[in-house]
């Protein structure tokens, strides 16, 4: 089966008004990701996309799995967390309640990590403009005084 035939395929098998199904490249454009990246969360178990006739054909879940997946990476979680979040959830939802309260604990200790990181930072940030402004002040001052 061929791209047109596979796209043609998953056309076929739409709701009227709706996108139940959909391609492997559909889905790469319409998140900027690769066909190579998209193959590689099927690899790591993140996505199981249904075959039909050889062609990955991917539904609303996997791609609301998708979505899920772009956002954690791009916050930095290592895809094993995210496998293990997406795995809580279940086959039909059941494991909702267990997975808000792994997101809730994971974000309580990412943000008071950041929080950490931040008062370093803003503290490093004080100590290095006292240093500026002490070296401008003694640069000033040799300069006046080579002047009179």
């Amino acid at each position: 089966m061929g791209k047109s035939d596979a796209q043609a395929f998953v056309d076929s098998h739409r709701d009227e008004g709706t996108s139940e199904l959909f391609g492997i490249t559909e889905l790469c454009r319409e998140f900027g990701i690769t066909l190579r990246a998209l193959r590689f969360y099927e690899d790591k178990g993140l996505l199981a996309p249904r075959r039909i006739n050889g062609a990955r054909v991917y539904t609303r879940r996997d791609r609301a799995r998708l979505s899920l997946i772009l956002r954690a990476k791009a916050i930095g979680s290592p895809l094993s967390e995210i496998k293990r979040y997406l795995d809580l959830y279940g086959d039909q939802g059941e494991g909702r309640a267990q997975q808000l309260t792994y997101v809730i604990e994971r974000t309580d200790q990412e943000i008071a990590e950041l929080e950490k990181k931040r008062a370093h930072i803003d503290a490093t940030l004080a100590e290095l403009r006292v240093i500026n402004t002490t070296c401008r002040k003694h640069l000033d001052e040799r300069k006046r005084s080579k002047k009179i």
